[in-house]
């Protein structure tokens, strides 16, 4: 009797689970509001505690609104496909301002506990670009649907490179350009921490004879791909996104994201150039830094407070309430929003495409020419594999067949002649029909 009562209450979970998270969010202020007072008044009440307390303060502000929120698609879980991505963007804010409130506490631990804060940026990065590519493809073929519109061009500063065309190029190109920071930043980070470890990462100095310069060239570069695969994607998308709202949600993603970078950023070249040891009067290196990684934690605290707002009216659960279409059970809803076998899937199809790509370009591009819109799993899928270790390439070219026959030389005429020289292409296109290598 004890145990199917038990069992009957679970299941309603839905009736109890916002009600007991705020009682719990309740108790742990009354507890943990007098213990920080409390400690603060204990050490003099300096101004780093007075940093700590006006930061947690934001904290305590900002994860209750996030958390309400990822309860709620998670009460509302109608939409799978969706709804998992907008859940991992929304433990954003909680990560980040737990984060930052922890660097306040231990600045010195500061380059260990940002780990997680930086490999959770990539993270965002790549379940935003999974939200769009889903929603896209949600009603219709998103790639045949750019081939029938207009060509994008590249914009500024990248608007002297060749166009991407569309369809599957340009999904591809989009999909790895954001997928690589995915890669970089983590790897990034590690090899910041060994740095660390060993002496030479050399935090906020410029020198060319530290890692943090290196790191800092390598971080801007990667994202700055990932934010212009984003836009460049957006442009093209722009009509079908539009019933979804999407600025808004594109402006919580970069500025959460890209502005606490380049913030960072800002903070260690004012470091470098003595601004901060001039405003806060201090001399000392490693206090300095201290002061500085400070700043950026406190700062963030701010700052996702605000995030938190923003992403409860951009991310809102509103539009996934449906009776007529109930949600799973509360294991698996849970289970679903932790679930990442895509990310696996997607990291391991990338350094795939990328490993295949980097072999190609080793042995050379003229052994791979292909005519327009035709691609290599397209070609694997409708004909055999050849015996011979060069790919059997055709082209057909409408609206004239190709006539073979002998001339009074004994050569032949209208045919396409196809060579194993690996200095020659295995394919000579008709002058009017550019040659096309394509993506891996």
């Amino acid at each position: 009797m004890c145990s199917t009562t038990i069992v009957s209450f679970l299941k309603q979970w839905r009736l109890w689970i916002r009600p007991f998270l705020i009682a719990l969010y309740v108790v742990l202020i009354i507890v943990l509001v007098p213990i920080l007072i409390a400690h603060s008044i204990n050490n003099g009440f300096k101004k780093s505690d007075q940093g700590s307390l006006v930061g947690g303060g934001f904290v305590l502000l900002a994860v209750p609104i996030s958390i309400w929120q990822i309860t709620q698609h998670v009460v509302h879980y109608t939409k799978p496909i969706l709804q998992k991505h907008i859940i991992r963007i929304l433990w954003m804010v909680p990560i980040y301002a737990l984060n930052a409130w922890i660097g306040l506490e231990f600045p010195e631990q500061s380059i260990y506990v940002d780990s997680l804060r930086e490999c959770y940026e990539a993270y965002v990065i790549y379940n935003f670009m999974k939200y769009l590519l889903n929603y896209l493809n949600e009603d219709h073929d998103l790639e045949a649907l750019l081939e029938t519109k207009p060509q994008v061009y590249h914009i500024f500063p990248l608007c002297c490179l060749t166009p991407w065309e569309m369809g599957s190029e340009f999904v591809h190109n989009c999909k790895h350009g954001i997928l690589q920071y995915t890669v970089v930043r983590p790897i990034t980070t590690v090899i910041s921490m060994i740095c660390e470890l060993s002496g030479v990462y050399g935090e906020s100095d410029f020198s060319p004879k530290v890692a943090f310069p290196y790191m800092i060239a390598i971080n801007n570069l990667s994202q700055f791909v990932a934010m212009y695969c984003l836009v460049l994607f957006y442009k093209a998308n722009r009509t079908e996104l539009k019933p979804m709202k999407p600025i808004g949600k594109f402006l919580c993603i970069k500025a959460v994201v890209f502005f606490s970078f380049f913030q960072g950023v800002i903070i260690n070249i004012l470091v470098y150039c003595g601004v901060i040891s001039t405003i806060f009067d201090i001399s000392d290196s490693d206090k300095i830094k201290v002061m500085s990684s400070k700043l950026q934690d406190f700062l963030i605290c701010i700052e996702m407070f605000l995030a938190a707002i923003a992403h409860h009216y951009s991310f809102s659960y509103k539009p996934y309430v449906s009776p007529h279409n109930p949600s799973p059970s509360c294991l698996g809803s849970f289970l679903a929003m932790w679930d990442v076998s895509d990310v696996k899937r997607d990291i391991s199809e990338h350094l795939g495409v990328v490993g295949s790509s980097f072999s190609r370009r080793l042995r050379g591009k003229s052994m791979y020419h292909m005519a327009r819109g035709y691609d290599e799993s397209s070609r694997l899928m409708s004909e055999p594999v050849p015996s011979s270790s060069a790919p059997n390439l055709t082209v057909d070219i409408e609206p004239h067949s190709v006539e073979i026959r002998p001339s009074v030389y004994g050569s032949l005429d209208n045919t396409a002649v196809s060579t194993n020289s690996d200095t020659k292409p295995l394919l000579d296109l008709p002058n009017d029909e550019p040659e096309y290598d394509p993506k891996v």
